[in-house]
């Protein structure tokens, strides 16, 4: 029972974890000695985090537009070549469109959708080999699917992809951990509330009063609630939890609270 939250000594790749919610979670993996890889879009950027984080650990950027399915494939093919297997995995990368329903473009909904939805699946395809190597009955390997509590509820704002994206996502966690679970590789989802983070910034400044009150833990997420969610899921003590939803969004969606 000592150590049922001890992560160290595992390789983990988040993806998106350059910044935001991504950055959270990989700051969390290599303080408790994780050797965690950050991957991200734009390259000077994920260098930057990496270089930022290993002043505590072991961060290795590797840049890579998971948009395309080149993209995956050089990260894929990166990883292989440095590793022999891969403890965790947390596909993190996301993107978001909001536009009025009159307007809503078919260019912005299949962004959404490839990306939340549609890269994660390949990834995580193209990476199983290195999940399977590294799971066992007693230490499954774990792979981590970012959602959103809007893929529970219904948000008001004119974001009419992202929200059926990530009820999508919370759904494909749940697909893998059914076809995984003999294979000892445990899948489950995270969604979270308000955090701070580039993609909430804008709606934070305008409105970031009226969450704060619609939360009733009655404020923002912390760096700390989202990194901490992570190592339950990747340590020993949720070695037996696959399939799950956590929100972790203050009470928003388990006390029926709506902003």
């Amino acid at each position: 029972m000592k150590n049922l939250f001890d992560i160290s000594g595992k390789v983990a790749l988040v993806t998106g974890g350059s910044r935001g919610i991504g950055e959270m979670i990989a700051t969390g993996f290599v303080a408790n000695g994780v050797k965690t890889y950050i991957s991200s879009r734009k390259a000077e950027v994920c260098d930057a985090t990496a270089a930022r984080l290993s002043e505590q650990g072991e961060c290795i950027s590797i840049p890579a537009d998971l948009s395309t399915s080149e993209g995956i494939a050089s990260l894929v093919a990166e990883i292989n070549q440095r590793e022999s297997q891969l403890d965790i995995l947390v596909n993190n990368a996301g993107a978001a469109w909001g536009a009025p329903i009159e307007e809503f473009p078919e260019s912005g909904w299949d962004k959404v959708m490839d990306i939340n939805v549609k890269s994660p699946f390949f990834l995580t395809q193209a990476l199983l080999p290195l999940l399977e190597k590294a799971a066992s009955a007693a230490d499954p390997a774990r792979i981590i699917m970012i959602g959103s509590i809007d893929g529970l509820n219904v948000n008001s704002m004119p974001t009419f992809s992202y929200g059926p994206s990530k009820a999508a996502v919370h759904h494909l966690a749940r697909t893998f951990a059914a076809h995984f679970a003999e294979r000892h590789i445990t899948a489950n989802a995270i969604a979270p509330g308000p955090f701070p983070s580039q993609m909430m910034a804008h709606t934070l400044e305008t409105m970031g009063d009226k969450i704060r009150a619609g939360v009733p833990l009655h404020r923002i997420g912390e760096a700390g609630d989202m990194a901490g969610t992570a190592i339950y899921l990747c340590s020993k003590a949720a070695s037996y939890v696959t399939g799950v939803v956590i929100p972790v969004d203050g009470g928003i969606t388990g006390c029926k609270s709506t902003l």
